[in-house]
């Protein structure tokens, strides 16, 4: 075994602050070589003691051997969005290791693996070096040699637990509950953590003025991430039907979808007669078939009633989405940007066709290919009025994997009532990094929205039915579905048509019906959610904020205040903007519109859909590609305002 002394780095630090519950840890490997897992292991390990703490990966976008890091935020106070200090560095790639040292804030601390020497090793006086051999000691217990690189992110999730005080048998319940009935397994991860803990905590005073301590801050939280949610909201809205083609990071909304379908959505097939007694007379959930699950072609097999197809790009899956959804189905596609950009001519169809469907889109940096592992929120113009023409489209921006869930079945409600697509506007962050958020809620009593659709009862006691008549307050007219009855067929194009359905080219008629569509997109407003407003005693300034931005501009405008520069916030979480949008505007001599992109696209967008003046709005604009920190929104906020 290797010996227990320690290197004379070590002497090297000063003594840092005290901080239980309120630091940021930094962990550098290399991806591929499976330290996702071992981070998600420690995270959840901190969540458990009861501490609240998020995660965030910042990785590239190749398969593997390139620089990875994942930054933990802990934070007593339940604060989860980015910081610009990082008091603890895991630094576990030597190719990065003179980036990671300085990035160290002074008075912190450097986990390193000091199987091999470090040739020009960055020494810095204000920081703490600590190396514990874990190539070595995992070579020394494990023969194979896989299983030696994945068991030493293991071995340093150890290493930590001793240095900031995780609790053990929290870390040994996680991994009980992993590897369950499958004990080599678990008992191959269970050394390998050991080895890390007591060698750290043999070497070095357990543990770090930067550490860990119980606390009952999680009570009614859970650690979700974006995509899963938002599948969640999909099942729980009675989405039926779904198309895609894959792209990162929107794939594994399906992915999780798919899962969940397969193992709730299911139902037994009933008898013919049966079925012919249950068929509906009004616009119930659609049933559309998939191939039996489970194997079994007996009558009685559980079969699966949903529909899930992976077309051969993105158009045919939007195409699909679309007449899944003119058929009845609740439908839907998931994408990002360069998915959404080819999107574009089949949503103004269902734009102007009034079908219901709903498009999530998981925005990650662009133009063209972009970054497809770094988070944007750049889509933003393009989704709003996506095709050519006067298109508008109703937009949901969740800022969390709660709202995830909760947007995600108010878009199919509003698509259906409204008639028209519905884009569901997350992004790589929010989508694939766990956030710490509220427990979702499940109601047994909750029923979807269909809006108006005819029965063949209805449409008996009519005498014609037509298409786009009989608007109600809102614009939107009543619909039917395929096979409820011969009254309810019509044929109308997707070129000109008139309020009737007829195909026309007269400009009176034309302008008719573009108009009745925009009058019907601004009276959707009222069926969104509305912004979210913080006011706070003498501000004059306002900031806002969409979708994951929120944490850190909250946190930011939280700094402001503290430094005696109230301002008030507001987030916003639709598109069209409903009024309290432009009474926060005109109540303020100022405002700052901070957002993940370069152009200021929410700050275009509001001065362009309310009439505000675009000189009174400022611009904050983090669009590197990573989550923006705390710092960087103050330092922008106040370049703007001024001290």
């Amino acid at each position: 075994m290797s010996s227990l002394t320690a290197t004379p780095w070590e002497a090297a630090g000063r003594p840092a602050r005290a901080a239980v519950n309120d630091f940021t840890l930094s962990i550098a490997t290399v991806n591929g070589t499976g330290s996702a897992s071992a981070n998600a292991l420690f995270v959840r390990a901190v969540f458990r003691m009861g501490v609240p703490v998020s995660g965030k990966n910042l990785l590239p976008s190749n398969i593997q051997g390139m620089p990875t890091w994942y930054e933990v935020r802990i934070s007593g106070t339940g604060h989860t969005a980015r910081t610009a200090e990082r008091h603890v560095v895991a630094a576990m790639n030597a190719q990065t290791l003179a980036q990671d040292v300085a990035a160290v804030a002074p008075g912190g601390y450097v986990l390193y693996d000091s199987t091999a020497p470090l040739p020009s090793m960055p020494l810095r006086d204000d920081v703490t070096f600590l190396g514990v051999p874990l190539g070595h000691l995992v070579a020394e217990t494990f023969e194979d040699p896989r299983q030696r690189v994945l068991l030493r992110n293991v071995g340093y999730v150890g290493a930590l637990a001793a240095l900031l005080e995780v609790d053990p048998e929290t870390v040994a319940a996680l991994l009980e509950e992993r590897f369950d009935g499958r004990p080599a397994l678990r008992q191959a991860n269970e050394r390998a953590f050991e080895l890390g803990y007591d060698h750290a905590e043999a070497l070095f005073d357990c543990p770090l003025p930067f550490h860990v301590a119980p606390l009952h801050a999680t009570t009614g939280k859970v650690l979700l991430d974006g995509n899963t949610a938002v599948a969640l909201g999909c099942l729980y809205a009675g989405a039926t039907v779904a198309a895609w083609y894959p792209i990162t990071p929107a794939t594994s909304v399906m992915d999780h979808f798919t899962e969940l379908c397969t193992r709730y959505r299911r139902a037994a097939e009933p008898e013919p007669d049966a079925a012919a007694a249950a068929a509906p007379t009004t616009a119930a959930a659609p049933t559309t078939v998939a191939a039996p699950t489970g194997g079994t072609d007996e009558p009685s097999a559980p079969r699966g009633n949903y529909l899930i197809l992976q077309a051969e790009d993105e158009l045919a899956a939007i195409g699909m989405a679309v007449g899944a959804g003119w058929n009845g189905a609740r439908a839907f596609t998931a994408t990002s940007g360069p998915g959404l950009s080819l999107m574009g001519e089949m949503l103004g169809l269902a734009y102007y066709a009034e079908i219901p469907v709903v498009v999530v889109d998981v925005q990650r940096s662009g133009p063209s290919t972009g970054m497809p592992t770094r988070t944007q929120q750049a889509d933003l113009v393009e989704a709003a009025y996506a095709s050519h023409g006067d298109t508008k489209h109703l937009l949901l921006f969740p800022a969390d994997p709660h709202e995830c869930f909760d947007f995600a079945v108010t878009a199919f409600d509003c698509a259906e009532r409204c008639q028209t697509p519905v884009l569901l506007l997350t992004d790589f962050d929010i989508g694939m990094n766990d956030w710490l958020v509220p427990e979702l809620a499940w109601d047994d009593a909750y029923r979807p929205d269909r809006g108006r659709v005819l029965s063949a009862a209805d449409l008996a006691g009519m005498e014609q039915y037509l298409r786009y008549s009989d608007r109600d307050a809102d614009g939107v007219a009543a619909r039917t579905l395929p096979g409820a009855d011969s009254k309810g067929a019509y044929f109308t194009r997707g070129s000109g048509h008139d309020r009737l359905g007829a195909y026309t080219e007269d400009p009176d008629r034309y302008r008719e019906v573009v108009d009745h569509l925009a009058a019907k997109h601004t009276a959707a407003a009222g069926r969104l959610p509305p912004p979210i407003v913080e006011h706070r005693a003498g501000a004059r300034a306002g900031v806002i904020a969409f979708g994951s931005t929120d944490a850190a501009a909250r946190e930011a405008v939280e700094r402001m205040a503290a430094r005696g520069m109230p301002m008030d916030y507001l987030r916003v979480r639709s598109f069209p903007f409903q009024p309290a949008v432009r009474e926060f505007l005109d109540g303020h001599d100022r405002c700052v519109v901070v957002e993940q992109n370069r152009d200021g696209q929410l700050r275009a967008l509001l001065s362009t859909e309310t009439g505000a003046a675009i000189d009174r709005l400022g611009s904050v604009r983090c669009y590197g590609g990573l989550p923006p920190t705390v710092e960087e929104i103050v330092d922008g906020i106040t370049a703007e305002l001024g001290s």
